[in-house]
């Protein structure tokens, strides 16, 4: 008698989970069968926008569907974020991960609609971003050892300019600050084309910024004095790290990735990851994004996962030690 009711039980969960099976391989084959829409956390026409269309018409030749870009900006990617958190995970909706939106605005907050690690899927890590360690040309500083030489002569006197508390300028130039032993004062501004009228104008004398500055660097308007990665960048190969300058194991880079909401199936995750890490190691990828000034450093979904995890107490960490408090 129970011989024959554990065969019941066995044609009854073939019978339920064959057809789902069959049905779940079969959407994962088929993927993608219609338009996918890529989530932005920007404003149309930035430079994380432009590189996600070109990632976009990557996909879209390559899996013969639209990418739909739908830009959400506002609350500090707030929006864009809970909008994809509440999407279904089946490989339709994508988005464009940071490290401002998933690390960064995690320390800033007390509560979020969403969990920042359990509510995404990693696909990739497409490229990263130095900050640069900046002067005027007048400064009398020429390397980094000058500058905190130069800063400890005035203490307290010498300022510099981030786009608000808890950005990534703010953190790196607190991170330097504490790791150099030195004191400057922060001065917060709404964005950065006020940033760069007043760093020109002299009201703020140092900065970091990304490769956005590169342009006024080579100008001569601006003085790099180094890099904030561990190895020197791809775009600026003749600057030292800072570490190497004089500041050891400092080390901070702005990361953008390609991300999804939780629960999307591995294949579907894989296939996307083999696309996009493909396409940014191949020449035709590395020539499309040569003039951004950004090292392109594909991953696995692991790999990814891993950063945001280790990162988002990391910098919960410098921001207390910079005095900012979650709101």
């Amino acid at each position: 008698m129970r011989a024959r009711q554990h065969a019941w039980i066995a044609v009854l969960c073939c019978t339920f989970l064959i057809p789902a099976l069959t049905a779940r391989a079969q959407g994962t084959a088929d993927y993608p069968s219609r338009p996918v829409r890529i989530i932005v956390p920007f404003a149309a026409g930035a430079t994380t926008d432009t590189f996600t269309r070109a990632i976009g018409q990557h996909l879209m030749n390559r899996l013969k569907q639209p990418m739909v870009i739908d830009n959400r900006p506002g609350a500090s990617q707030l929006i864009a974020l809970e909008a994809v958190a509440k999407s279904a995970g089946d490989g339709y909706t994508l988005f464009l991960a940071t490290q401002s939106g998933l690390v960064f605005l995690t320390g800033s907050r007390k509560k979020l609609p969403y969990d920042p690690v359990s509510d995404f899927s990693s696909v990739t890590l497409m490229y990263e971003s130095p900050l640069y360690l900046l002067v005027r040309p007048d400064a009398p500083a020429k390397s980094v050892r000058e500058l905190i030489a130069w800063v400890r002569s005035q203490p307290g006197r010498l300022n510099y300019p981030s786009i608000g508390i808890g950005s990534t300028q703010h953190l790196a130039m607190e991170m330097f600050r504490t790791r150099a032993n030195i004191d400057l004062m922060h001065i917060p501004y709404k964005g950065s084309p006020q940033i760069q009228a007043a760093f020109l104008g002299g009201e703020v004398q140092i900065m970091f910024d990304g490769a956005l500055s590169l342009p006024l660097v080579r100008s001569g308007k601006l003085r790099a004095l180094g890099s904030s990665g561990l190895e020197r960048s791809q775009a600026t190969p003749e600057l030292p790290t800072i570490s190497e300058a004089g500041v050891p194991d400092f080390s901070m880079t702005s990361w953008f990735g390609l991300g999804a909401p939780a629960g999307v199936p591995r294949p579907l995750i894989d296939r996307l990851n083999h696309e996009v890490a493909d396409y940014l190691r191949s020449p035709e990828g590395r020539e499309k994004f040569a003039s951004f000034n950004v090292d392109l450093k594909p991953s696995t979904p692991e790999q990814m996962a891993e950063r945001i995890r280790a990162e988002i107490p990391l910098y919960a960490k410098v921001m207390r030690a910079a005095g900012i408090e979650p709101e």
